[in-house]
């Protein structure tokens, strides 16, 4: 076997592993009557910095419209990245294999939660990177956890950088087919100093949307009770090596 056939062999082999489960075992219901649930999560080392403050926001206004909500912190503690082992394709996909970090926390509170919001601060043009680790590890490990349910992200910067990190977070909920909350702009607050963000007027005015319109998708999926939609199998993974 030359080195171009190994190369494409590992490569499919690979992408082959990738498929979880079945699309009809990841179809999530909904169940009606029950109270929504929405997971937030400050992807910040400062548990109570401008990060924060926007998703404390968007939590007061969940509140109001009727949405249980928590926020949980992923600290300040070392968050592995994802080594692709395939450990969790072995243990039935019941998480990372890797249980020593926040990653495990999360992933079970995605159990009972309906929708996820994860807020990060910029750095270098980025998500945090212990951040993106985790949703990484979680979406990898766990993606039937968050299959057809609401995401949103939002970013908070001093400057620059807010959209393409806006856009790097939500490149990962469209490839786990998680409809994407919207605001009236996109999901940035702008501030450098603690709790700065607060006096970015129409960043916290488009907090308070998201939150808003989180709320009505949520209420209209809950009332409604449909299952979610009947998708086509994967097919076989694709490369452009030939």
């Amino acid at each position: 076997m030359d080195r171009r056939d190994f190369i494409k062999k590992a490569t499919m082999a690979a992408a082959g592993a990738a498929v979880v489960t079945p699309v009809s075992a990841m179809l999530q219901s909904t169940e009606a009557g029950k109270t929504p649930r929405v997971l937030l999560v400050n992807g910040s080392p400062r548990t109570d910095g401008n990060t924060f403050c926007c998703l404390k926001e968007i939590e007061t206004v969940l509140q109001k419209h009727g949405i249980e909500s928590e926020i949980i912190q992923i600290g300040r503690k070392p968050v592995r990245m994802c080594i692709s082992c395939g450990g969790c394709r072995q243990n039935g996909s019941n998480g990372c294999v890797f249980d020593d970090d926040m990653c495990s926390a999360i992933t079970e509170k995605m159990k009972e939660s309906d929708a996820l919001i994860v807020g990060t601060p910029v750095y270098y043009g980025q998500p945090n990177g212990g951040i993106l680790s985790l949703m990484q590890r979680l979406f990898y490990s766990a993606g039937h956890l968050v299959q057809n349910k609401p995401a949103a992200a939002l970013a908070v910067c001093r400057r620059g950088g807010a959209t393409a990190t806006l856009q790097t977070m939500n490149m990962m909920f469209e490839m786990m087919n998680m409809p994407v909350v919207t605001s009236q702009y996109w999901n940035i607050a702008y501030g450098a100093g603690k709790g700065e963000v607060k006096l970015d007027t129409e960043g916290m005015q488009t907090m308070r949307t998201l939150a808003t319109n989180m709320a009505f998708l949520l209420h209209k999926i809950h009332a409604d009770g449909h299952p979610a939609p009947q998708r086509e199998e994967r097919p076989q993974f694709m490369n452009f090596i030939r």
